[in-house]
């Protein structure tokens, strides 16, 4: 059997699982969460730095994760409409910079004012992504 044909069929599958813009809707969507946890984590750390090669090492990181952030969202729009898109990766950096920056690396105490403002993203991102 040629290769493009069980391709093909192995796409027309999970299209037919998943959607047709499932998968890149997933990994876009992560890749933009990744990345812009990636520049504002790096920006934290480029504050704390001592040294100003250390403080430039970690602008230049995070002005590219920035960069690969951006293109990530501009990719995003081919399959969803910018009020969906933009609201879903706002919202999700927010949790993910407040939960898994803040929270896990740099161990910043997190109130719990902060965790309900939180709920109230997620439950901004079901509304504004449900259909």
């Amino acid at each position: 059997m040629d290769r493009s044909i069980s391709m093909t069929r192995w796409r027309q599958n999970v299209q037919a699982h998943l959607g047709s813009g499932a998968i890149p809707i997933l990994a876009l969507t992560g890749g933009n969460l990744f990345f812009n946890i990636v520049a504002n984590a790096s920006f934290k750390i480029s504050a704390d730095s001592r040294t100003w090669r250390e403080f430039l090492l970690w602008q230049v990181v995070g002005n590219l994760a920035g960069l690969v952030t951006v293109l990530t969202l501009t990719s995003l729009l081919r399959y969803l409409p910018l009020r969906v898109a933009f609201p879903l990766t706002t919202g999700l950096t927010v949790i993910g910079v407040q939960v898994v920056a803040a929270r896990w690396l740099f161990h910043e105490p997190i109130t719990p004012a902060q965790w309900m403002g939180t709920l109230f993203i997620v439950a901004g991102i079901l509304l504004i992504g449900g259909r």
